[in-house]
């Protein structure tokens, strides 16, 4: 089903044949007049060369009216040319757009963002065609179609969308599967609102809910260099901004719950609750630790419910914790509080056959709570990976 864009914005997804198996791969997204925007980018410290280039229009602090996705192909390690040809993205789009789209639109205006297979140099000739029929199909109720073209490795379609009480709309959209680790941003996200928010407020508050949300997320511990998230408003709808940022939080999670349920080889998403940390930042840390333990992960996979895992990743994060007061539940049950707890370890191995398995630590070190996200560690994570790209 189409999903509707919120008020001025529109979308399309096409195949350019940058994918081998020439499924879409050229996104479109377009705002009829300026955004405000924010953005969050990875820490690797080796990047492709959109990342070098987002991060230098959020410096100038010009608003954008466009972001163009390319997957199949990260256009990373792929020399000066690599950058050339991020810029020619921009200005393909820039002129698409005013030509084919009647919009008034610079390069400088758009933003880029490519994701795959890391130092390939990048099809131009197809890109060029790709974008020419992007800016043609245009369309209000394709944000379905622009998250499809994203994907790479993804089994599933990462699609969120929110309506405000009152009025307004948020609509986000990801791709991630593998190479996924928290360090900002792990992936890539783009998410819509037409609500009128000011740009200090939005890349202020941005950075905080991706802090709670995506960088929580791990799959495999492996940070991309071409990771970003990204915000924009249209500013047309006037809402209560307590209202919208819970909203928007909420769309983070849900976009971040169904990038680690989609973890390449994964059965199992795997949530992560610690309380009684003596800061958040410690709370975030423990919780990172368990989700990304492959040794947690392993067992998570196996319907193992070894708990003593759980508490050595947390153990071996450096936070603070009392494992004489300390508890853990697994799947609701409790199997550890300052000591071993007698449970039905066979009613709990059940229990971790659901699609979702939770795990709940407190550390007993004080009141500040955290959450994240991971995935089961599978042999097919390994096959898919073993031959990516032979």
């Amino acid at each position: 089903m189409a999903v509707r864009l919120p008020e001025g914005f529109a979308a399309s997804g096409v195949a350019a044949g940058i994918k081998p198996s020439g499924k879409p791969d050229i996104a479109l997204m377009v705002s009829d007049q300026p955004t405000a925007w924010a953005i969050t980018t990875t820490q690797n410290r080796f990047v492709a060369a959109c990342v070098e280039r987002a991060r230098s229009l959020f410096e100038t602090g010009r608003p954008l009216r466009a972001i163009i996705v390319n997957a199949g192909n990260a256009n990373c390690a792929t020399g000066p040319q690599g950058v050339a040809d991020d810029a020619e993205l921009g200005s393909t789009a820039a002129l698409a757009m005013t030509h084919l789209g009647g919009l008034a639109v610079e390069a400088e205006d758009v933003l880029t963002a490519s994701t795959g297979v890391i130092g390939v140099p990048m099809a131009m000739d197809k890109a060029r065609a790709g974008i020419e029929q992007a800016a043609s199909n245009l369309d209000a109720e394709a944000a379905d179609a622009f998250a499809f073209a994203i994907r790479t490795t993804d089994l599933t379609t990462k699609l969120v969308e929110r309506d405000l009480p009152g009025g307004g709309r948020i609509v986000g959209m990801a791709k991630g599967s593998g190479m996924i680790h928290p360090n900002m941003a792990t992936m890539l996200a783009f998410i819509v609102t037409d609500v009128d928010i000011a740009q200090d407020a939005l890349r202020t508050s941005w950075a905080t809910i991706v802090g709670d949300t995506f960088n929580q997320l791990t799959v495999d511990g492996d940070t991309s260099t071409n990771d970003m998230a990204v915000v924009l408003s249209s500013g047309r709808v006037q809402a209560s901004e307590s209202v919208f940022w819970e909203a928007l939080s909420e769309v983070a999670v849900e976009l971040t719950e169904a990038i680690a349920a989609d973890g390449e080889g994964a059965t199992t998403l795997l949530r992560v609750e610690v309380t009684g940390a003596l800061t958040a930042e410690e709370a975030r840390r423990a919780a990172r630790a368990v989700v990304g333990s492959s040794l947690v992960k392993s067992a998570v996979h196996g319907r193992d419910p070894n708990w003593g895992r759980i508490l050595a990743a947390a153990g071996q994060s450096g936070v603070s914790m009392d494992a004489t007061r300390a508890k853990v539940l697994l799947q609701g049950v409790a199997v550890y509080s300052g000591a071993p707890l007698q449970f039905d370890a066979s009613a709990v191995s059940q229990a971790m056959l659901a699609d979702t398995v939770e795990i709940s630590l407190d550390l007993a070190a004080g009141e500040a709570t955290g959450r994240a996200w991971g995935c089961d560690l599978t042999a097919d994570y390994v096959r898919i990976n073993a031959d990516y790209t032979t």
